[in-house]
């Protein structure tokens, strides 16, 4: 170990590598594949980074228009005798809530959600699994038609997949749309820590269901006490960090489109609630679920979209409306990250007083929510390590006063095609942002 690290760091760096291996390691010593197996699997490459790749283009197989995951990205595979293979590994990972936390969760090829499984419909795919967990897990492929044997219920489809073992899965995709996985082994724990990943299917006609941006995510709650980095598993409602794509804002990504593009948002539901999702300035409409495309005479516009516990959702819309958009979980403690649990409402109770008498005594005290909980969205707390405050996020204005749930979706007129870097903050036309009057 590096001498040039004080003891906590060095503990610190010790306690990561027995989360990240150790478990998962040792587990693997009874059972562990041999070098002659693994060199018939495909690779099974690894990310940590939050950041968002863009979308690949296709390089075998059937042609596709790819999708944008927010803060993620899609898992490669190779071609095998017509077969298309991926290769996932469950193991315990770190994930960056946002700048300032991470956890510690459970995942699939060192992310939280897994990385974006794309296929095509007509696929023949084969997709190894291999457990680095220390327990037995398995793969459920959420809303695909298959053979019962594939479906990934652990005792009842298949034995579970033990520790340290590898297990294939096979079958041809018989419909189009937008799925996910996650495990139907001890589902408490582990989807309570985390493991799930998007699964996108595209049509054989690329040129059916088209559109210029399609972006996707998946929402997952997390129960981890302020200071800590490991979720509770035990937790029923009363979670305290409600993500997408196991981020919170500001860290989630922004959704940037160019003004004119028809864009597509998939979206599923892992946690244990609902989540009405609204999008301000345009309208859309309900294109698809988990059980397959909506026929456009089906469809009808939304601002608000309910999605269920484990229910996926795809909406469509034109983006004809420039400007900084919100996007967001409607309930309003989902756009809110730790600390808000059990805080009393203080609301018009004078505490000078008090925060004189224990200023005293803790030197920097502060009251809190005599006037509402907005000042907390432009001061600065002492807050425990690795704990984001209730709410925050800047903006050209000023505090932005969210977390959770909640991104921004950015229309620009002169973004380029297929271009999703950061606009930066929306120019507003003179006169068009709401303004003070003077009364007096």
């Amino acid at each position: 170990m590096n001498s040039n690290l004080n003891k906590d760091e060095q503990d610190k760096m010790t306690n990561r590598r027995q989360f990240l291996k150790g478990a998962g390691a040792a587990a693997l010593g009874a059972g562990m594949i041999s070098r002659v197996s693994l060199a018939a699997l495909p690779e099974s490459p690894s990310s940590m980074s939050a950041t968002m790749e863009p979308p690949p283009e296709p390089t075998s197989g059937r042609w596709y228009n790819p999708v944008v995951t927010l803060n993620g990205w899609s898992l490669p595979w190779r071609m095998k005798n017509g077969w298309k293979e991926f290769h996932l590994t469950a193991e315990a990972v770190e994930r960056e809530i946002a700048p300032g936390m991470t956890a510690r969760l459970w995942g699939y090829n060192g992310q939280s959600p897994g990385p974006t499984i794309e296929c095509v419909e007509g696929d023949k795919v084969r997709i190894f699994v291999t457990n680095r967990l220390p327990e037995h897990t398995t793969v459920h492929w959420h809303g695909i038609f298959l053979a019962a044997g594939m479906d990934g219920v652990g005792g009842l489809s298949q034995p579970h997949i033990p520790p340290g073992k590898t297990f294939v899965y096979e079958f041809e995709l018989k419909q189009s749309g937008t799925f996910m996985y996650h495990p139907h082994a001890d589902e408490m724990v582990q989807m309570a820590m985390g493991m799930m990943g998007s699964l996108v299917v595209h049509p054989k006609d690329p040129e059916l269901h088209k559109v210029d941006r399609d972006f996707c995510f998946l929402m997952s709650a997390y129960d981890i006490d302020p200071g800590t980095m490991t979720a509770k598993v035990n937790t029923m409602l009363d979670f305290n960090l409600w993500t997408w794509n196991s981020r919170v804002f500001p860290g989630i990504d922004h959704l940037v489109c160019r003004e004119g593009d028809r864009v597509r948002v998939r979206m599923g539901n892992l946690t244990m609630t609902n989540h009405p999702i609204h999008l301000h300035g345009l309208n859309f409409e309900v294109a698809g679920t988990d059980g397959g495309w909506v026929r456009p005479e089906a469809r009808w516009p939304e601002v608000t979209s309910d999605v269920a516990i484990g229910q996926m959702r795809a909406i469509e819309f034109d983006a004809d409306a420039p400007g900084d958009w919100a996007m967001h979980c409607h309930k309003s403690h989902h756009t809110m990250n730790p600390m808000g649990h059990s805080v009393p409402n203080m609301i018009g109770v004078d505490q000078r007083e008090v925060q004189q008498s224990i200023a005293k005594l803790l030197p920097g005290y502060m009251v809190m929510g005599e006037r509402g909980m907005a000042d907390m969205g432009e001061m600065t707390m002492p807050l425990p390590a690795n704990t984001l405050p209730m709410m925050t996020g800047e903006g050209q204005f000023g505090p932005i006063e969210m977390g959770g749930m909640f991104t921004v979706l950015k229309i620009r007129a002169d973004q380029k095609a297929n271009d999703y870097t950061d606009p930066g903050w929306y120019d507003f036309p003179a006169g068009t942002v709401a303004y003070e009057v003077d009364l007096s």
